[in-house]
């Protein structure tokens, strides 16, 4: 009897476990790796539906950005790939948000990534890129929403302590500075005991006023009225030692106006955000668009895993209190409209045109407006 034809002995790669994932076009494995091809060129997500090349044309990459630096291309599949990833990602973040605001004492990152079927260390990098913070910063930031609303909503502090997710009073009163910038009881009277140095200078844009807290600065206004931006101070902290400033200090609003009317210069203070977890995560979102470019409600949304949050976005937009440091100008409809503006629509059209000067390579997007 003649012999059959010998078999292909199994390749390495084959006893490696990504292969096993590819082979299985398993999703859950997408957040961990890619694979690439060598004849092709091209790489693709695990679950991709494309092919299966032979093993021994298989390389194995932690991550997309691994293989366009070692000179592969995304395939067709892998694109539509990317944005179903990035859907996950964004359900997961979402997921995790919920299970934050809902526990009475902040989950840790060990349970989080448990619950998401990642790593801890993978869970991080996912959120992070997601929302823009880290999971413990979002933690904080919808603590933070929690004790002022129960400060404001409940008869004693201790019942908004309890009510906060807190356990005793030294870590409530430990933890008061950071989340409230401010003594519970000082919150609960207004910023009674607080001091807010203030000034007002004059811009291409008009007046414009900047205050300062202990922790950093706490308001930019803009207005065509200086005694109108002062009075809108006073009403936001109603209570709080209101301190005209020195020289000094003046000098801090002439390095923001120097900043509006020269972008280029950069702005780089300590900023004092008092805001909701939605906010914080929307406003940190607005200082990754670099200047020169804009974003629409859409996009930022998507970026802080709440998609179809677009209208609240808008409306932390309208409530972020410093203007330029939160550059709430550089996001626009969908359509390219330049919408509303806090501080009023010409001032949004001033602030991005001047960007644009200062930024000519990222002027494109400004001109299809």
């Amino acid at each position: 009897m003649g012999q059959g034809k010998s078999q292909r002995s199994a390749h390495p790669i084959e006893n490696d476990p990504r292969w096993a994932a590819v082979v299985a076009r398993d999703p859950s494995a997408d957040a961990h790796f890619v694979y690439a091809v060598r004849t092709t060129g091209i790489y693709c997500r695990p679950s991709s539906l494309s092919r299966l090349p032979r093993p021994e044309n298989v390389v194995f990459f932690d991550s997309a950005a691994q293989a366009e630096t070692a000179g592969y291309r995304p395939s067709k599949r892998a694109a539509s790939d990317q944005t179903r990833l990035a859907e996950q990602h964004a359900e997961i973040v979402a997921k995790a948000c919920r299970q934050i605001a809902e526990a009475e004492q902040p989950p840790g990152l060990n349970d989080l990534a448990a619950s998401s079927g990642m790593s801890p260390w993978h869970f991080h990098r996912v959120f992070k890129a997601v929302t823009g913070v880290t999971p413990k910063a979002w933690a904080s930031a919808h603590r933070a929403e929690r004790v002022r609303h129960r400060l404001s909503a409940t008869e004693t502090i201790t019942q908004a302590m309890y009510d906060a997710g807190f356990n005793s009073n030294s870590r409530f009163y430990e933890a008061s500075e950071t989340l409230l910038g401010m003594t519970p009881s000082d919150y609960r009277k207004g910023g009674i005991n607080a001091d807010i140095h203030f000034a007002v200078g004059e811009c291409v844009l008009g007046s414009i006023l900047v205050a300062q807290s202990q922790r950093g600065v706490c308001a930019i206004l803009l207005g065509d009225d200086p005694d109108q931006l002062v009075r809108d101070l006073q009403d936001q902290f109603h209570n709080a030692t209101l301190i005209g400033g020195d020289s000094h200090f003046e000098g801090l609003v002439a390095q923001v106006v120097g900043f509006v009317e020269a972008p280029g210069l950069g702005l780089d203070l300590p900023l004092d955000l008092q805001g909701t977890g939605f906010q914080q995560r929307v406003w940190h979102a607005l200082r990754q668009i670099p200047p020169g470019t804009t974003a629409s409600y859409a996009d930022i949304a998507q970026r802080i895993g709440a998609p179809r949050a677009f209208r609240a976005v808008a409306q932390a937009c309208g409530a972020n209190p410093l203007a330029v440091a939160i550059p709430c100008h550089r996001v626009v409809r969908s359509d390219g409209a330049l919408s509303g503006y806090r501080w009023g629509a010409e001032r949004k059209r001033q602030l991005l045109d001047l960007e644009a000067k200062a930024n000519p390579c990222n002027s494109l997007a400004l001109e299809k407006r």
